[in-house]
């Protein structure tokens, strides 16, 4: 009894360190994104899409295994959900990197905080689930929080608010038609689908705005545009890790590490405003978490007594 048990808390300890590793260096990359400068958010994107897409191909060409790229390629369906989620995958990377060159990492900290809400939101919309009173609390929490800090800045949050939605659609987009793609095998293919996109944007600076940084910024600045292939698959093999060895509502409490780094960044490295209506803004959102959070415990601890009722009873 006791080996197996052993092994399992040492599966569970490297699960927590491949989730800090994965959430921890999302929460850094805005640091990563500036010492990409002087290269423009659009460059940066599409240099993140190219690098990723040769990344992924030379790890399967390591690997020896690219039959099951064939048999996603036949089935025209899938390409054409999974195509849907890589331009809506696009739209998230670029937003959030124009938020870094503008200087703006709070308000993309902001969006990942809201993000949990957003699903919720999904939930009850799309799928027709319904909400409780901690729920509801949430929510009300976390549109107190849109209001204040757009009152704050004298707009709407439209980083944050994209950010949220954009990465919810792809989540949920995912959820429902690529649950059975590995996290590997479905950012090769999104990739690759992007790949038109980034050579045509990357042809369009070249030749229309004369500014393209590549190879034109010294060797130090071309392979930080070359790591940021590296700086996307790494985090995502580290979560894959972490997906499979921790229970899920872990790996629902180890995703606010991401914003949280941002947060952290934004105010401490790189001297962002926070002026008092926007701490009280963000207070509200981490309500909302907190309630969540406590909601989500509530729902394990009833499904787990649930299982334990349901073995106990007689047949």
């Amino acid at each position: 009894m006791s080996e197996p048990r052993t092994h399992e808390m040492d599966e569970a300890r490297r699960g927590m360190i491949f989730g800090l590793l994965a959430y921890g260096s999302w929460g850094v990359l805005p640091i990563f994104f500036r010492a990409l400068e002087p290269a423009g958010p659009l460059e940066i994107l599409a240099q993140r899409i190219v690098w990723s897409s040769i990344f992924c191909m030379l790890i399967w060409l390591w690997k020896r295994e690219l039959a099951w790229l064939f048999t996603i390629v036949r089935d025209v369906r899938k390409m054409l959900v999974l195509g849907v989620a890589a331009y809506i995958l696009a739209l998230n990377w670029g937003v959030y990197i124009y938020s870094v060159s503008i200087g703006n990492v709070l308000e993309s900290s902001l969006g990942y905080f809201i993000n949990p809400l957003m699903l919720v939101i999904v939930g009850v919309v799309v799928l027709g689930e319904r909400m409780n009173p901690l729920q509801w609390t949430a929510i009300g929490l976390g549109t107190l929080a849109v209001l204040v800090i757009s009152i704050d800045y004298g707009r709407l949050p439209w980083i944050a608010l994209t950010l949220a939605i954009s990465f919810t659609a792809y989540g949920y987009i995912k959820k429902r038609v690529g649950a059975n793609i590995g996290a590997l095998e479905t950012m090769t293919v999104e990739s690759l689908l992007l790949l038109p996109f980034a050579v045509g944007t990357l042809i369009f600076i070249k030749t229309h705005a004369n500014d393209l940084t590549f190879f034109s910024e010294g060797g130090r600045h071309t392979m930080l545009l070359i790591l940021l292939g590296v700086a996307t698959m790494l985090p995502l093999s580290w979560f894959t890790a972490a997906a499979t060895r921790l229970p899920l509502f872990m790996m629902g409490l180890m995703q606010f590490l991401a914003p949280i780094g941002q947060f952290l960044v934004a105010v401490f490295l790189f001297d962002e405003e926070v002026p008092l209506a926007r701490w009280i803004g963000f207070g509200f959102v981490w309500m909302a978490l907190v309630l969540l959070t406590v909601d989500t415990f509530h729902r394990a601890n009833a499904r787990r007594r649930l299982r334990r009722a349901t073995l106990i009873t007689p047949v």
